[in-house]
């Protein structure tokens, strides 16, 4: 299958998002999806096949975006499918103790090297807050390194730089402004929040000279994925690793987004990083909702029933469906050359797109490698950190792109903080049909 056509009709979609308004704050659940990103409304998604979406008006998309990472077998994976449809026929979720929550589990620690014990919750946002609660009651500190641009969920600690912003807000690199990411969050749950520049040795190496010694823990992306793809400098996460151990921090490795995409362990075996707690969400559940905290059992053992036990309660915790679908999402992944197949056609993907800006001479970087990445609208050569994203990138330019992909059958969120994606249903050809897009898209920016 090579270029889709051209999408014109969305009647449909613009009325339904105009009934949404009645029952719906700005029509949708979540403000990535709505007005505030998308300049005509969201368009409405009715149906998933492979790489391939379907919105109520008709229209074909081959979808880059895939949940912002979660579906990482792609739409309706047979396996997948017949998976919840057997699971189904003998309940959903009983709250309570099954063998599909172990079968889970075991597939689970056997793929992330540093996983002895693994701990289910619902969302990426409820792994990082467990995993904070965790490093303090191990550590017996309070206070956190959290870095500029990450964004670990919407717990109320974490909701802090999150965000770009202009370059004459961010303040003093040694020193920056902190800049909360929501209003209702009493200014004080910050006091125990340490902020600092990423991908800064020595900036880091200053912060934990003078900090170390009261943080609990330092937390961070492997890959910034808040920024849209933005890699550790060499040697970097490594580096961080020596530096928390010898200050007694723990480090939290967030893999929220990048685990199960760039190896079966996660960033942390890609780069070889052993981090001291580390988070998991998205691509886990293969679109089912998901959380998972995972470490050391000397560690983990704390939420074990006792007076003095870290608490983690959740009536869908485990629950049985989902349970059932990593299971078979950790067989698909641990298939030869499941990995070889992502990393091989976003490449193919990456060098494509960056054909295309050198032909039409336009100022754009590709950034990332295989299973995710992000385009740029900069003159510079890379963007390396949260600064660099606020003052380089034509986030606007971005988004006039990305909708005129959208006009060309290609779906992908018009936002530049988040990122592409390549699940094991993209193939050959739709790489091509993403780079002829892209080469008409270009055209249509003059």
């Amino acid at each position: 299958m090579g270029l889709i056509s051209r999408t014109r009709n969305r009647t449909l979609s613009q009325e339904w998002f105009e009934r949404a308004q009645q029952s719906l704050v700005e029509g949708v659940n979540s403000p990535s999806r709505g007005a505030a990103v998308y300049a005509n409304g969201p368009i409405m998604l009715e149906r998933g096949q492979g790489s391939r979406v379907w919105d109520i008006d008709g229209n074909e998309y081959i979808d880059f975006m895939m949940s912002f990472g979660a579906l990482i077998q792609g739409h309706a994976h047979p396996t997948v499918v017949k998976t919840v449809s057997e699971a189904m026929s003998g309940g959903s979720h009983f709250a309570a103790a099954t063998s599909a929550e172990v079968e889970a589990a075991e597939r689970f620690c056997r793929m992330v090297p540093s996983a002895e014990v693994v701990r289910f919750a619902n969302t990426g946002s409820e792994a990082t807050m467990l995993a904070l609660r965790l490093a303090r009651a191990h550590t017996g500190r309070n206070k956190f390194l959290k870095f500029e641009g990450h964004y670990h969920g919407w717990y109320d600690p974490f909701l802090l730089n999150a965000h770009s912003h202009p370059p004459g807000q961010l303040g003093p690199v040694e020193n920056p402004r902190r800049i909360p990411d929501s209003e209702g969050i009493p200014l004080s749950i910050f006091d125990d929040v340490v902020l600092a520049p990423w991908n800064d040795v020595a900036a880091l190496e200053d912060v934990l000279r003078r900090h170390g010694h009261e943080l609990a823990a330092v937390i961070t992306e492997p890959i910034m994925a808040n920024m849209g793809c933005i890699l550790p400098r060499d040697g970097y996460l490594q580096r961080m690793r020596e530096l928390t151990r010898d200050c007694g921090a723990m480090l939290i490795l967030d893999e929220v987004v990048t685990g199960f995409r760039y190896a079966p362990g996660g960033c942390q075996e890609y780069y070889g990083v052993q981090p001291d707690i580390s988070t998991f969400g998205k691509a886990l559940g293969a679109g089912f909702p998901v959380g998972a905290v995972a470490g050391p059992r000397s560690i983990l053992e704390r939420m074990r029933w006792s007076e003095k036990m870290v608490l983690h309660y959740g009536t869908f915790n485990g629950h049985r469906l989902t349970m059932k679908v990593i299971a078979a999402n950790m067989d698909l992944l641990s298939a030869e050359n499941a990995y070889g197949k992502l990393h091989a056609v976003g490449n193919a993907a990456i060098a494509g797109l960056r054909d295309v800006f050198r032909r039409r001479q336009v100022k754009a970087i590709v950034q990332g490698f295989g299973p995710m990445f992000q385009i740029y609208f900069t003159e510079r050569d890379g963007i390396h950190d949260y600064r660099d994203y606020c003052r380089y990138v034509d986030t606007k330019l971005y988004s006039r792109f990305v909708h005129q992909l959208l006009e060309h059958g290609i779906y992908m969120t018009p936002s530049n903080g988040l990122h592409w994606i390549i699940s094991t249903a993209h193939t050959d050809a739709d790489v091509q049909a993403l780079v002829e897009a892209a080469d008409q898209a270009c055209a249509g920016l003059s």
